[in-house]
């Protein structure tokens, strides 16, 4: 089945509001759109009774506000779309703290005792989501069971012995950090009953997965009949300041909120729960931004054993299962990551396909194909704190890939913080650390060497004549007399321009043919096919070129209000 094949029936370009592309996650097979909770836009300004602003909707945001509320904070939390619509919807929902940049590699950046912290607060995370699951009556399948980690070569075959030792050397550092790890030379998975065999690799006990949507769903709700909070969506953020001063236990500083509609927020502090902070550089040249692709394949229930399962490739596969109906379940397999906009998108479900149909011959029919996008910081360990040069704005990013379980620990960081609270994890997260940055210095620069070769799209055009696009299909036109158009033919054969330079930085963007958006090689900013930005540190849509591409976006920023 493809991508498309998939799409709920929602209406252009009411689409991009609810989620970040074109596909649909295998979520929403049980948690649709529309069940989603729902709240109004800010239509006035906010001056007095806030105590944070929370901006981002998603399992940061959403968390951050519930540490906070449980505490007695008022709290606003605003979203630029829907909630939900973000990467947190597009996920593939594993919760464990058997971290994939493994700990070895994380002990040579932050030391023993940073690789200590991480494997207890991402535990802590992991277990919280369990509890909040049940102090508040959730259903969303959350439940304890077995990681998997595996050679990605077949036994007897160039590098399995390497990848065996390497692993075991892995297994043995994880229980000095406390994590019920152990190798185990004959694991098998049941249900893997086809070819290659990949006998052998680490079982981590005690991990945890659930159903993503189903939960901050549940979270959500549970928030707003609270006194203390507040929720505004489709009201994007365009300006955090912070103001006033404050030495030597003097004076005060507040932040002011700007939106794009021109109203206000003040309070005490803001957190940009954003995936990616709303600024210029700071940390964002401190991350590296992938494409990351999944499928869920029907197999009959009780086929496969309910495990989470990881491959040791550089772009490793990741499996689980989730609920389909009573006949089958869903076999949710991942992988296939590559740096945002800089590599053809539509192989890639291709690929996750033949790995899975290799290894699982009871696969049956591909009911979902989607995409996420991972932001992964060059020391391993996401940033969460006070942003640098900041007092009062908090931000939370660089998920790493385990964006779940960074977005519920950086609930119980942030609210400690204001609260005044010491708290032993802090350190390894604060985003002005230092120590474990130097020590990567020589692949920051290497990878800014790389991100500043993008630039070059600046001499290149996809295409060299409208005439030349498919229906439903994108590109950019680049012409030597003009800046570059980022151009989308709809199903009807209209086209809408858009001007192509990212708000951000003004790299050239990209079309991604499996999304249908506009991607951004540079920092990672996407935008949907209409030009409405989707994925920050952009704080802006494409420039409308056009009346058609003017008239599409504000269709988008008022659908379904």
């Amino acid at each position: 089945m493809t991508a498309s094949s998939t799409k709920t029936n929602l209406p252009d370009p009411e689409r991009f509001m609810h989620t970040s592309g074109a596909t649909d996650a295998v979520w929403v097979h049980k948690q649709p759109f529309s069940a989603l909770p729902r709240f109004s836009a800010l239509d006035r300004d906010l001056t007095a009774d806030v105590d944070v602003v929370v901006i981002g909707a998603g399992i940061a945001g959403i968390h951050v506000a519930y540490e906070l509320v449980q505490r007695g904070r008022r709290v606003v939390l605003l979203e630029a779309r829907d909630v939900l619509s973000g990467e947190s919807g597009r996920t593939s929902g594993h919760l464990t703290n058997d971290l994939d940049d493994g700990y070895l590699e994380i002990a040579k950046k932050h030391d023993e005792g940073g690789a200590r912290v991480a494997a207890e607060s991402h535990a802590w995370a992991r277990d919280r989501i369990g509890e909040i699951a049940r102090e508040l009556g959730i259903e969303c399948e959350y439940r304890k069971l077995p990681a998997y980690d595996i050679s990605q070569y077949a036994v007897g075959s160039e590098g399995n012995k390497e990848e065996l030792q390497e692993l075991k050397e892995e297994a043995k550092f994880q229980r000095c950090l406390g994590i019920e790890s152990r190798f185990n030379e004959n694991l098998t998975v049941r249900g893997w009953t086809g070819k290659p065999d990949q006998r052998g690799g680490i079982v981590v006990e005690n991990q945890a997965t659930f159903h993503p949507t189903r939960y901050l769903a549940g979270v959500l709700e549970w928030l707003k009949q609270q006194p203390n909070f507040q929720c505004y969506t489709r009201t994007r953020v365009v300006g955090i300041h912070e103001k006033g001063v404050e030495m030597l236990g003097m004076g005060h500083k507040s932040v002011t909120i700007d939106t794009e509609a021109g109203h206000t927020v003040k309070a005490e502090y803001a957190v940009e729960a954003t995936c990616i902070p709303l600024q210029k550089l700071s940390v964002v040249a401190e991350l590296e931004y992938y494409r990351s692709y999944c499928i869920a394949v029907r197999v009959p229930k009780g086929s496969v054993e309910d495990c989470l399962l990881y491959d040791n490739a550089e772009e490793y596969k990741y499996v689980r299962l989730t609920a389909c109906d009573d006949k089958d379940d869903y076999l949710v397999v991942g992988g296939c990551d590559h740096k945002v906009g800089q590599e053809e998108t539509t192989p890639r479900f291709d690929e996750l396909e033949k790995w899975t149909r290799e290894r699982f011959t009871q696969a049956g029919k591909t009911d979902y194909r989607w995409s996420g996008q991972i932001f992964e910081p060059i020391d391993y360990m996401a940033f969460i704190g006070k942003n640098q040069g900041n007092d009062k704005i908090f931000i939370v990013t660089g998920d790493s890939g385990d964006g779940l379980t960074h977005g519920v620990l950086a609930g119980r960081l942030i609210a400690d913080e204001i609260e005044g609270k010491a708290n032993i994890w802090a350190s390894l997260y604060d985003p002005k650390r230092l120590g474990s940055i130097i020590k990567t210095l020589p692949s920051m620069v290497k990878h800014d060497i790389q991100i500043n070769t993008q630039y070059k799209r600046f001499l290149q055009t996809d295409i060299t004549d409208i005439e030349e696009l498919g229906k439903g299909c994108g590109g950019v036109l680049n012409s030597s007399t003009s800046q570059p158009l980022a151009v989308y033919k709809d199903e009807e054969g209209k086209t809408h321009k858009y001007s192509a330079l990212c708000p951000h930085m003004k790299g050239v963007v990209c079309w991604n043919h499996v999304e249908k958006s506009f991607d951004c090689p540079v920092h990672g900013s996407r935008f949907s096919k209409d030009g409405i930005c989707i994925t920050g540190p952009a704080k802006a849509n494409l420039s409308p070129a056009d009346k058609a591409g003017a008239a599409d976006q504000e269709d988008a920023a008022g659908a379904g209000m």
